[in-house]
């Protein structure tokens, strides 16, 4: 597909979400969070979530967060419902996890990058739906960007430098 003429650029911070058309390009910087990006093929919309824990602890509040893997895949749901499409219409794709403290993390202990990779699958198991690709887990952070006009998505992962490499 062709990049369109005047492309809007999104960029998401930890517990934003957007969806959009065709001219959109979303961006954003993934350590221990996880992205999970979802594309219509036939009509070019779709959006991207960045979560930042597998789920809320204390559940004070009515309102959904970006914040917690459930919630923002319901608000992703959300907007695909007032779009008037079907989820299983679309492509979906799980980015992030990365260990972020590897020196820190005790042999044996699960990492918060990968809790909330587990958390992602579980969820789109959970919906019914299969994965077209992922990129999680490793060491250190990615940049991540989805064209939604042509559906794919682009992903760096550098690696944390320690102190005293060079």
């Amino acid at each position: 597909m062709r990049k369109p003429p005047h492309v809007i650029e999104i960029f998401l911070n930890p517990g934003e979400f957007y969806f959009g058309d065709r001219d959109i390009r979303i961006r954003t910087i993934l350590g221990s969070c996880v992205s999970i990006t979802l594309w219509h093929p036939k009509l070019l919309i779709g959006g991207m979530c960045h979560y930042m824990l597998p789920n809320r602890q204390a559940r004070g509040s009515k309102l959904a967060d970006g914040k917690y893997a459930d919630e923002a895949l319901w608000l992703l749901f959300e907007e695909i419902r007032r779009s008037g499409t079907a989820i299983e219409d679309y492509e979906v794709k799980l980015f992030g996890g990365g260990n972020m403290f590897q020196r820190l993390v005790n042999v044996g202990q699960r990492h918060i990058g990968l809790k909330n990779a587990d958390a992602g699958r579980s969820l789109l198991k959970h919906h019914g739906l299969r994965l077209a690709s992922e990129d999680l887990g490793g060491a250190g952070h990615r940049t991540v960007i989805f064209d939604i006009w042509s559906g794919h998505v682009w992903v760096r992962q550098l690696a944390p430098k320690c102190v005293g490499d060079d």
